[in-house]
């Protein structure tokens, strides 16, 4: 198993960050990891997603867990692994928010690809600084 977690903290209110987390065609906006999205279906579990990174081919991820406004979970099916990312908000007092997002990587990928996990999840700062961000706007 590989994990890694980055968490920020902000002044943006649980809901505001679930709006833009369920406002899926959009993501691009605040997410430069991202060339192209499509959510198939609602924002709700079982559910897919089909995310292009740029210069990189398309990934289909399953929404298995949704929680307004607390919590979504989406899986990438690999066949002999799994990477499931958790984004979570939780309050951290009357004026804070914490976004956390947490990849685990369980089963066995491919070489390169494992490799590459840390570079997939590298962006983990920047992306959860430029939502924050956005969500600040939006109170």
């Amino acid at each position: 198993m590989w994990a890694v977690e980055h968490s920020v903290e902000t002044s943006a209110r649980a809901q505001a960050i679930w709006r833009l987390w369920a406002d899926v065609e959009r993501w691009p906006e605040w997410n430069a990891g991202v060339e192209r999205i499509e959510l198939r279906g609602p924002f709700a579990v079982g559910s897919t997603i089909l995310m292009t990174p740029p210069g990189d081919e398309p990934v289909e991820l399953r929404i298995a867990e949704a929680v307004e406004p607390e919590l979504f979970v989406d899986e990438a099916d690999g066949g002999d692994f799994v990477v499931r990312t958790t984004h979570r908000v939780e309050a951290v007092g009357d004026e804070r928010s914490r976004i956390t997002y947490r990849m685990v990587i369980t089963g066995r990928p491919p070489i390169p690809w494992a490799q590459r996990s840390a570079e997939i999840s590298g962006d983990f700062p920047e992306v959860l600084a430029a939502l924050a961000a956005r969500a600040e706007g939006l109170a």
